[in-house]
């Protein structure tokens, strides 16, 4: 059977680029990677899965196409393409190349089209077709053997024939998917639609009367509202329809010898993936290469020549990559100073006079990052000893409220279904028990139940809540509860995580195997898991953490006299910032006040918007704006500090911390809306929450010192964070708190005392 693979690729690339928006995926020349390397491992992924024998990529061509001619607004309003991506599309392309896969565009149409006009011809040839893409639109292209490979956001792909997409949209044949966005729109595409048609009214009148075509000329039949709406804009559907439907006609041959799936030319393809340095993919080349050599019976030119590619880097004895001379913690932390978010290249020497000239950068190497190289694994080798009875009672015990949990829910769905399946939950919530007539569904056509969803739906049924603590506690059992357990060391008893120095873009450490700062430990169900980490025999744990240190950090840095003022004298500083935003002493502040005070301190670090702070308070967005609004008034040296970071960021290209840590912002500059702003919340936040890291750093140094310099046998044995743990001899205990406490509060001297609050006791929950 003939199979023909064929890839939207700009869709491709963007979701590719976003998936790692974050954390971008960035080389030791500080180039952003994330589109190529997305794209080529989807692209793998497909090729392994699909097993096809026939591939092709369609791109959009430069200039307009005869949508535009016809629509001069058609995607008008869609941000200009971050410059990432246009950085990315040319190697890509040359990837392609050199994996013998045809680029195609055609002027004036779209890859829509010509993956529509391809799969058309290649049914008719005998083909089974895949087209992969994550837009709806492709829906109305879907036949028993035209089928849609659609990308899910949990990861993987979900296949689409005829009845997944009929029953997605809830409509009776795929090409009823055009009329579906000729009334409902499409605002990614600018496709008017129907105003005040929305997908549910738009799936109800294509149920009724099959097509637009047959609505238009019986609207007669409509009512009210509706009929005026679709009446008056009869003309703007047509036309809609029109920009919706996907062109089967574009001129372009079905070339079965230029789509037929060929070995990738490596000469070719390794030298692109050495310079944007994808390790993992030139592993593979090598493993590739090999194989071929080894089952080659010939000894002809070609061969030999993709095998002295790797000869470098080759290591005959067992053909893998060699352990390259400058993969040491040294090379890591130079490089991991000068740029934190570029990815550190082995095979290259980092610039050691770049940082020897960077003063600021030198000293955190010398005083901070380098000791505490020892510190971290000094904590490593110690451990953290957890108590397996209290897991394994704490798995039984919740096991049982998960089950009544489950039983609860059925009852009040008045059926039993798949609590763990969104899909499933989705159904219940609106199709049977219509919580929400206006709920909405995702790009793959079921309903979300985030949840934030859920969050807002909690005071419509008891079913809601049942369901968010269905997933709370089951997540708690499944991810950290009965899987602790599995990394104990038997030898001795307890936890050795590792920690990562060289990791995150903020200077924050973060841990794995297992990740013992992400144990959910705030919420009343995951204390358990405080109260499972214990103290060695005669011994006791201390815990110590910074009260509010990013809110202080953050007074020090604007230097807003409110803030000091507040932190100075000790005050709530919660409530005190809710007395100056409603206008009243501190004493009539009600916890509500505090509350939505509380979400607006720790969101304007964060660059949270109106949109954002209503979800979180479950607010209209007029009153999260009146609420930012008012805190920027209040506070008014905040604005001005955000908005100086910006100007820096924008004029150095990076931001730093109080001690010179740098963040690189390139995208700070961006034209596109979205990326620029992901830079501009970095170039605020990363200033504090780096200077946090830094201090908390700092802090473990010193009081590792003062620990071995007085001879004590405390152990530090973890860090969550702004939070220091460790395990204690009970004759030793008054005197690591009083040295904990006096390090962490004087590691350095800001506008506003720092504060550590120490506590002791067996396990964890009793010492916080």
């Amino acid at each position: 059977m003939k199979r023909l693979l064929l890839i939207d690729a700009y869709a491709m690339i963007y979701r590719a680029y976003y998936a790692f928006i974050r954390v971008p995926r960035m080389n030791s020349k500080g180039e952003n990677t994330s589109a190529i390397y997305g794209f080529v491992t989807t692209l793998e992924d497909l090729l392994r899965k699909l097993k096809p024998t026939h591939v092709g990529v369609a791109f959009d061509p430069h200039g307009p196409t005869f949508r535009h001619e016809a629509f001069e607004a058609y995607k008008a309003q869609r941000e200009e393409t971050p410059e990432d991506i246009r950085r990315a599309v040319p190697i890509i392309k040359d990837i392609l190349n050199a994996m013998n896969i045809p680029a195609m565009e055609v002027q004036g149409f779209e890859a829509d089209d010509v993956v529509g006009t391809l799969a058309g011809k290649a049914e008719q040839a005998g083909f089974e077709v895949f087209m992969a893409t994550p837009d709806k639109d492709y829906g109305q292209l879907v036949t028993e053997h035209v089928l849609q490979y659609r990308p899910r956001h949990t990861g993987g792909f979900e296949q689409l024939g005829p009845k997944e997409v009929c029953d997605k949209y809830g409509i009776e044949h795929t090409k009823q998917v055009i009329d579906l966005l000729g009334l409902m729109g499409d605002a990614s595409d600018n496709i008017p639609g129907c105003k005040g048609v929305g997908e549910k009214t738009a799936v109800s009148l294509i149920q009724q009367f099959g097509s637009i075509e047959e609505l238009l000329t019986r609207t007669n039949e409509l009512k009210g509202a509706l009929k005026d709406k679709v009446e008056s804009q009869a003309e703007a559907i047509r036309f809609s329809k029109f920009l919706a439907t996907i062109r089967t006609d574009v001129p372009i041959d079905l070339d079965e010898t230029s789509l037929m799936v060929h070995e990738k030319d490596w000469s070719r393809l390794a030298p692109i993936y050495q310079q944007l340095e994808f390790n993992s993919l030139i592993k593979n080349a090598v493993s590739s290469a090999s194989a071929v050599a080894k089952t080659s019976k010939s000894t002809t030119k070609p061969a030999e020549a993709t095998l002295d590619l790797f000869a470098d880097m080759e290591s005959p004895a067992t053909n893998t990559i060699a352990a390259p001379a400058y993969d040491t913690i040294e090379n890591r932390l130079c490089a991991y100073l000068l740029n934190p978010e570029v990815s550190f290249n082995p095979h290259v020497e980092p610039d050691w006079k770049a940082l020897q000239a960077d003063a600021a950068l030198w000293n955190l190497y010398n005083e901070v990052e380098l000791p505490l190289v020892q510190v971290l694994r000094d904590m490593e080798q110690a451990g953290v000893r957890f108590d397996v009875n209290i897991l394994r009672e704490a798995e039984v015990e919740l096991g049982n409220e998960l089950n009544a949990l489950e039983q609860d829910i059925y009852a009040l769905a008045q059926e039993s279904f798949n609590i763990n399946s969104p899909s499933q939950v989705g159904e219940v919530l609106f199709d049977k028990m219509h919580l929400d007539d206006k709920a909405k569904r995702g790009k793959t056509g079921k309903y979300s139940t985030s949840e934030e969803v859920l969050q807002a739906l909690k005071e419509k049924h008891p079913i809601v809540g049942k369901i968010l603590d269905y997933r709370e506690l089951k997540k708690l059992i499944s991810t950290y509860i009965a899987t602790l357990p599995s990394y104990i060391n038997p030898q001795t008893g307890k936890i050795h995580t590792t920690y990562n120095q060289t990791v995150t873009a903020t200077g924050r450490l973060s841990s794995s195997n297992p990740n013992l700062q992400n144990l959910p430990i705030r919420s009343e169900r995951g204390q358990l898991i405080r109260r499972a980490v214990i103290a060695d025999e005669g011994c006791m744990i201390v815990s110590a953490d910074y009260s509010q240190i990013e809110l202080r950090l953050m007074a020090h840095m604007s230097q807003d006299e409110h803030l000091l003022e507040a932190f100075r004298k000790g005050q709530d500083i919660h409530a005190a910032t809710a007395a100056k935003i409603f206008h009243k002493s501190i004493d009539e502040v009600t916890k509500e006040e505090r509350r939505r005070a509380k979400t607006a301190n720790f969101g304007i670090i964060y660059g949270i918007s109106a949109f954002g702070l209503a979800q979180q308070l479950d607010c209209p967005r007029s009153e999260a704006k009146a609420l930012i609004d008012g805190y920027f008034e209040a506070f008014p040296k905040v604005i001005d500090f955000i908005e100086k970071q910006k100007a820096f960021a924008r004029e150095k290209g990076y931001v730093e911390t109080l001690f010179g840590r740098k963040r690189y912002l390139p995208d700070i500059l961006s034209h596109n809306s979205v990326v620029r702003s992901f830079a501009e919340r970095n170039a605020v936040n990363a200033p504090i929450q780096g200077t946090a890291a830094d201090i908390i750093k700092m802090a473990m140094v010193n009081i590792a010192k003062r620990l071995s310099s007085e001879g004590l046998k405390a152990q530090m044995i973890m860090q969550v964070h702004d939070e220091l743990n460790f395990n204690v001899p009970q004759s030793e205990v008054d005197t690591v708190r009083a040295i904990v406490v006096e390090e962490m509060q004087n590691v350095v001297h800001l506008s506003v005392p720092l504060i550590a609050e120490c506590g002791t006791g067996h396990n964890w929950l009793a010492a916080h």
